[in-house]
């Protein structure tokens, strides 16, 4: 908002407020929008662009042929994958494994975040936030062959098995096991990690409010029930909303490295099979339903998260 006087002479001369229109805002601040070229142009090629491709999922794609596929054939590939009972196992997977990753590793940085909060030692939560942090920054082809190669038949881990029990286990053979040695393996890597933004929400918490707390004979554990975990609840709240959208999108690189044939019963997840039904067999249009079903999945899901966070809560996105 910009003020201008009539006349600056006369003393009951009226202030004028007006608005400057988008374009001179934008001449006057180019620089600032110049930022946005970048960022726009690659969200465009690589986000929107990619969605015109959604098109194969109802037309016959035939490598080498039309970009957008040769023909139309409706809701044939959507069918397929309805009909397909080995899609039906793979989507039974992703929920099995998005769940428990929700359940599991959502809840745990906010505990571990809260414990940190509670040292009093600085040098020793350094060293514990150092620690945590670091299986972050390795590439998900080093986290994998770290897994394999504890679990292994003459790993780390069936070593300490052979020792209690006196027989060990072929951990990444046995269909029942992946989903333990994925979540353990999850909770390892973004322990640490996502425990950074509840840290960073922690700091904005007005300390008086702890100090009125303690004078009214609050203890530690009253304290983080009625005033820690308030503080940090829209940081929760976001970070649930974001993750529940993400529901499906179960880490594709990791389980692709981990799984094998024998695994495939409890292992196999959307991307995986999308992987193998369009890349190695070159079924795209097949692949792209299943992808733009996954999608729709998703936003429903994060539309619906947003919603009723809003109205129970009143914290959400949007």
């Amino acid at each position: 908002m910009e003020k201008v006087i009539v006349n600056p002479a006369d003393k009951q001369s009226k202030i004028i407020f007006y608005k400057p229109s988008k374009w001179k805002r934008i001449q006057k601040d180019w620089q600032l929008y110049s930022l946005l070229i970048l960022p726009v142009i690659y969200f465009i090629i690589f986000k929107y662009g990619p969605m015109f491709g959604n098109i194969i999922a109802f037309r016959r794609f035939i490598p080498g042929g039309k970009l957008y596929g040769e023909e139309w054939v409706g809701l044939r590939y959507i069918m397929m994958f309805i009909n397909d009972p080995t899609f039906w196992n793979v989507f039974k997977n992703t929920l099995v494994l998005g769940t428990l990753s929700l359940v599991i590793c959502f809840p745990l940085p906010i505990i571990f975040a809260l414990l940190l909060n509670e040292l009093t030692s600085k040098k020793f939560k350094k060293f514990v936030q150092t620690v945590s942090y670091l299986p972050h920054f390795l590439s998900i082809v080093i986290i994998a062959g770290m897994v394999l190669q504890l679990t292994s038949v003459n790993g780390t881990i069936n070593t300490l098995v052979e020792f209690f029990t006196g027989e060990r286990i072929n951990f990444m053979q046995e269909a029942g096991w992946f989903r333990t040695v994925y979540i353990s393996s999850e909770i390892w890597q973004t322990l640490g990690w996502g425990a950074i933004l509840y840290l960073a929400a922690l700091t904005s918490i007005d300390h008086g409010l702890y100090e009125a707390a303690r004078i009214d004979g609050a203890n530690r554990w009253k304290q983080t029930i009625h005033i820690t975990i308030p503080g940090i609840l829209p940081t929760i709240v976001t970070l649930l909303i974001l993750n529940i959208g993400t529901f499906l999108a179960v880490g594709f690189e990791k389980v692709l490295l981990l799984y094998n044939p024998l695994t495939y019963q409890t292992a196999d997840v959307i991307s995986t099979y999308l992987y193998r039904v369009g890349l190695e067999s070159s079924n795209f249009s097949y692949a792209t339903a299943i992808g733009l079903f996954e999608s729709i999945i998703g936003l429903t899901l994060i539309l619906s998260a947003n919603f009723i966070s809003r109205k129970l809560t009143e914290q959400s996105l949007w």
